[in-house]
């Protein structure tokens, strides 16, 4: 698992399970496609639409409530990898900005890092979180 996948595990904790079922709910509609009634395929269908997007500011908000430390992990991206408990090194950085396909110059690390943090956010957002537009840059 790669640190973008470790950063969603703390973010979605159930977000192996929650896709475990999913990828296991389409196969099997579609090994007993043959065999389901309309309702039974509308009620599949409508299953997806309930799950309610996570509010990932409410959650960091919460961990860092609880944290001893005064983290700024609003515009910080090693504050935010520290809230989560993940190693905010200059070498994890740079393993998460080639995870994420950074094309800028990595040692610059102060550009690195506001772009890495712009990139999480916006990746936690298209990943079913619920992301306030101003941490998304």
């Amino acid at each position: 698992m790669g640190i973008l996948g470790n950063i969603f595990g703390k973010i979605f904790p159930s977000s192996s399970t929650a896709d475990k079922t999913a990828a296991d709910a389409s196969g099997a509609a579609g090994a007993g496609a043959a065999v389901a009634t309309t309702s039974d395929a509308s009620a599949m269908a409508a299953a997806p639409a309930a799950i309610e997007p996570v509010d990932v500011a409410a959650i960091l908000v919460a961990m860092s409530q609880k944290n001893s430390q005064s983290l700024n992990w609003r515009s910080s991206i090693v504050d935010l990898l520290k809230l989560l408990g993940l190693d905010s090194s200059l070498e994890a950085r740079k393993a998460l900005a080639a995870e994420l396909h950074y094309s800028g110059n990595s040692a610059d690390s102060a550009a690195m890092n506001i772009w890495l943090h712009q990139q999480v956010m916006r990746k936690l957002a298209e990943n079913g979180g619920k992301v306030p537009d101003e941490l998304k840059g």
